[in-house]
């Protein structure tokens, strides 16, 4: 009895398992409900899809090797704000921390950085120095900002002069948060212990500040999720991204810093190149770290852009022509009720339509000239939709006309000839089905969940 008990409870387990595997990966798509357990684990389904499909591997490796190219120029920027900050010191240390086995390759690092700064303030022209600084870095930028519109599907990067508005910003706020992230706390708590004695909280304050250390990682990168794609990124789903992001890059961060004082071995091997190959692996990793958040990132916002993904690829022709029925019979009467042009996140919102099939249905809508599109915010690509006709002269019939013979037609030939009985069929069934609803205007067609009400 006890053994077929267990041999019961096992199956009854291993069944839940595999029912809670199969809702983890296609059922969830089918549940509609509001609730936050049910957007994580899409939002883990589209991560996990995505990092998959995307070869994150190859990027981080690609983007580790556009890094160390743009190394010098980038730790000279840190360094030259740094200064500013009179925290110069702070980097250093946070830099022999890092690499704790490896003070010789740091100091090293430093003389080429203070070589590079000298150089760029003495160019043959002024600035000349500066503005290659800037160029390297800006390229470098370009680059991310290459993979995470890959990761957000945007087809259309910055324009020249955006690119060096926007990067110059991200390079004068970006920098502060990092150095913030990484060493500041330090400064700030030996400054106060200077000045007040707070000996008897020291361990409390310590613990203040380690908590910064972090707040200050979570910001950085959510900064990053928000400012370098070229899309609008909301907040609350960057703030997601750059908490798992900034906490994983920290323990990184330990685990390096740890794992290097027992690679003895390792630099008795190497001796001083043993730094470039950890370098290496560390950049990787951390790159890997990113652009798993900006996977998370563009999950978090756009899960329902993926519900119903199998229903969408198997649509029938008459559903779908329902729906699309559906979609031009709201934008013609958001239109007539003089209401502003409708975005396509709005249909989705307010009538829980899948995503995907509402942006394909309007292409076709602009394809066929019943709808327009309204530019809202080009450099976000930020779109709007309205009537490309009058909407009191465009009927039902005359929708299902223009959907029924848009594409190539008659190309086959003796078609006619050979199945004349198919071609009158077809005919005399749009003729019937254009009769009765030739004076039906889409504006008309009764919505009951209105935008107005």
């Amino acid at each position: 009895m006890n053994t077929n008990a267990t041999t019961s409870r096992l199956v009854r387990l291993k069944n839940r398992a595999i029912g809670f595997w199969e809702y983890c990966t296609h059922g969830v798509w089918l549940d509609s409900r509001k609730k936050w357990w049910i957007s994580v684990v899409k939002t883990l389904n589209i991560t996990v899809k995505s990092f998959l499909s995307t070869d994150i591997q190859s990027q981080a490796c690609a983007m580790t090797y556009r890094t160390m190219l743009a190394l010098v120029p980038a730790l000279a920027l840190l360094v030259a704000i740094g200064r500013g900050f009179g925290s110069q010191a702070v980097l250093t240390n946070e830099l022999y921390r890092l690499f704790p086995g490896h003070k010789t390759a740091v100091e090293q690092a430093m003389v080429f950085v203070d070589s590079y700064l000298n150089q760029a303030s003495e160019g043959i022209f002024v600035g000349v120095g500066i503005v290659f600084l800037l160029w390297t870095l800006i390229s470098l930028m370009s680059n991310v900002e290459d993979a995470f519109n890959l990761i957000w599907n945007v087809k259309e990067g910055r324009s020249i002069w955006r690119k060096i508005t926007d990067y110059t910003a991200m390079f004068l706020i970006l920098p502060v948060l990092m150095i913030c992230g990484s060493g500041l706390s330090i400064l700030v708590s030996s400054t106060i212990n200077t000045i007040f004695d707070f000996s008897f909280m020291t361990p409390f304050i310590t613990a203040v500040f380690e908590i910064g250390s972090y707040v200050f990682t979570w910001f950085f990168f959510t900064a990053v999720f928000m400012l370098i794609p070229n899309t609008k990124v909301r907040f609350y789903n960057a703030l997601i991204a750059g908490v798992f992001t900034g906490t994983a890059f920290m323990i990184l961060q330990w685990l390096f810093v740890s794992g290097q004082l027992y690679v003895s071995k390792y630099n008795a091997i190497y001796g001083s190149f043993s730094f470039l190959p950890l370098l290496l692996i560390w950049m990787q990793l951390v790159w890997v770290i990113c652009l798993s958040g900006a996977l998370i990132c563009y999950a978090s916002q756009n899960i329902f852009q993926f519900s119903f993904s199998d229903q969408i690829n198997a649509i029938s022709v008459r559903y779908k022509e329902k729906v699309t029925l559906a979609v031009a019979a709201v934008i013609l009467k958001e239109f007539s009720a003089n209401r502003p042009a409708v975005e396509s996140n709005w249909i989705v919102r307010t009538y829980g339509f899948p995503s995907r099939l509402v942006t394909d249905i309007i292409d076709v809508l602009m394809r066929i000239g019943v709808v327009s599109r309204v530019v809202l915010d080009r450099q976000r690509q930020q779109y709007a939709y309205a009537p490309a006709l009058n909407p009191d002269t465009i009927t039902v019939a005359d929708l299902r006309t223009r959907l029924r013979t848009y594409g190539m037609a008659g190309f086959i030939p003796e078609f006619r000839n050979n199945f004349p009985g198919v071609v009158a069929t077809i005919e005399n069934m749009d003729k019937t089905v254009d009769s009765v609803y030739s004076k039906l205007l889409l504006k008309d067609i009764e919505i009951n969940n209105s935008k107005g009400k």
